[in-house]
């Protein structure tokens, strides 16, 4: 079994979709004609970013959470993808270096495939889709430098079907190429399964609950949160590590009450919350604690497979399982795993890179976070 992605909305909005004219149509004349609120992108005019897209086409609850605004086709399984990154976000805040938090590139692309896979292919809104795999990384830091405007990016995406068997079971990869102000920047990919409720429940087991239904976490622990400067965070609430002894791994916290881990119901762990835990503590291996801001290593990238469900109701322990710090080119590079119950949940490769190596990565636009890639 693999770990979800997401989940729907619990009672998701019946849309009619097709055509970005149509679309346009629905929303009203002014998405034909941005005003100078919202212009086009100056690189791609037929792209708009004058609102977001509708929530439950991305499986969001909070209209807030959705970064997405428009998407085109340019070939049968080609498309552009219009997002505009918040200045801040009470989450993914900019960095210290002044950029964009690239886990946002990762939620995007994670946006665009769902949208894509209701809007363009037909995959039904009440399908459950289960991750297999996720990857980024970011090859031209300065790019995503934030300035006086909220960031619009552009995703160039190529869509596949791999293992696809329709109408119960659909199987689609995603792979993106980002750019910001024609500038490219990064890339990235998505694979994932999308299933019926009766496929699901046959996956889940006894973990699977009717939708809608509350979800509750494990049971009160009393351990403390690490401090979220030592995470990279500003908010108590949004560092999830925890540990019971020094001598013990690393914890993810399970707070089903977060508004944006837990945007909405889930059964399962959300895998941007196994994410955010990987990212913490890579952030915490590589920033001492005597450490000035804004020193210290960047991530320039994640490649993450999923092998099984992460259960609300057990801990799951953050491993290191090797550590492999370049000096030549300042990056390191870590692989982590989420453990629960004896077993792996999902492994992580991430990159780390110094001001140095952010340079650097700009200069060659090639920085690939497999070190057999």
């Amino acid at each position: 079994m693999h770990q979800p992605v997401v989940t729907p909305v619990s009672t998701p909005i019946r849309a009619t979709v097709g055509s970005t004219a149509a679309r346009a149509e629905s929303r009203g004349p002014l998405l034909l004609a941005p005003g100078p609120e919202a212009p086009a992108h100056p690189a791609h005019p037929q792209l708009s970013y004058l609102q977001p897209v509708p929530r439950h086409m991305v499986h969001r609850a909070a209209i807030a959470e959705v970064f997405l605004t428009d998407a085109v086709r340019t070939d049968e399984h080609s498309f552009l993808v219009a997002a505009q990154w918040p200045r801040d976000h009470a989450l993914y805040s900019p960095g210290s270096d002044g950029t964009s938090d690239p886990l946002l590139f990762m939620e995007t692309i994670r946006q665009a495939l769902v949208y894509l896979a209701h809007a363009y292919y037909d995959v039904p809104l009440t399908h459950r889709f289960i991750g297999f795999g996720s990857q980024f990384e970011i090859t031209d830091p300065a790019a995503l430098r934030i300035g006086g405007e909220p960031v619009p990016v552009v995703l160039e995406a190529e869509w596949a079907w791999v293992g696809n068997r329709p109408p119960h079971r659909f199987g689609m990869r995603l792979d993106v190429v980002l750019t910001v102000g024609g500038r490219t920047c990064g890339r990235g990919a998505l694979h994932v399964v999308a299933v019926d409720d009766k496929r699901y429940a046959m996956l889940r087991g006894r973990g699977a609950k009717p939708r809608g239904v509350a979800v509750t976490g494990p049971a009160p622990r009393a351990l403390e949160r690490v401090h979220p400067a030592a995470v990279g965070r500003l908010r108590a609430k949004d560092s999830v590590l925890v540990r019971e002894h020094t001598d013990t791994p690393w914890q993810l916290l399970i707070d089903v009450e977060h508004p944006i881990f837990f945007d909405h119901p889930s059964d399962h762990v959300p895998l941007m919350v196994t994410l955010e835990g990987f990212r913490q503590l890579g952030h915490l291996l590589l920033h001492p604690g005597d450490m000035a801001r804004g020193a210290g290593h960047g991530l320039l990238g994640m490649e993450v497979d999923c092998q099984a469900f992460g259960e609300l109701d057990a801990p799951i322990d953050l491993v290191v399982r090797e550590r492999q710090p370049d000096t030549g080119s300042g990056t390191t590079r870590l692989t982590l795993d989420a453990v629960q119950n004896g077993t792996s949940v999902a492994t992580c490769r991430t990159l780390w890179g110094t001001q140095a190596a952010h340079r650097a990565a700009r200069a060659d636009h090639r920085a690939p976070v497999s070190s057999t890639a």
